[in-house]
């Protein structure tokens, strides 16, 4: 069974920043893919940001497009987002997803981000 543990969340003040960290219990250098999903109340969960294998393929939507940054450390197992120009639109449950190479997809059990305007 894989784990994925989320760290970073937290209260930040509109335009502050965070980094969020998601290391997992398996090494991601043979990862499918893996990135940030986020669920606000009332809310469906959506992708932020992920990244792929190989050449590290980004994508991320386009309400956090120059804000956020998704980026891998394959020597710590870990992904970090890193948030800037926070809103408080920002403000949800992000949670941490990765899926290797012919294997279904893990969650992790998210983070609270709160930014108060």
């Amino acid at each position: 069974q894989v784990q994925l543990v989320e760290s970073g969340g937290g209260l930040v003040q509109a335009g502050g920043s965070l980094r969020l960290s998601c290391e997992a219990s398996r090494s991601i250098f043979s990862i499918n893919a893996m990135g940030w999903y986020r669920q606000a109340p009332g809310k469906q969960r959506e992708l932020v940001a992920v990244i792929a294998s190989g050449g590290g393929t980004t994508n991320y939507a386009d309400s956090v497009k120059g804000r956020f940054t998704i980026s891998r450390d394959n020597a710590k197992n870990t992904v970090y987002l890193q948030m800037n120009s926070l809103k408080p639109a920002d403000t949800a449950v992000y949670y941490c997803y990765a899926q290797w190479i012919l294997q279904r997809g893990y969650w992790g059990q998210g983070t609270q981000v709160t930014v108060s305007s």
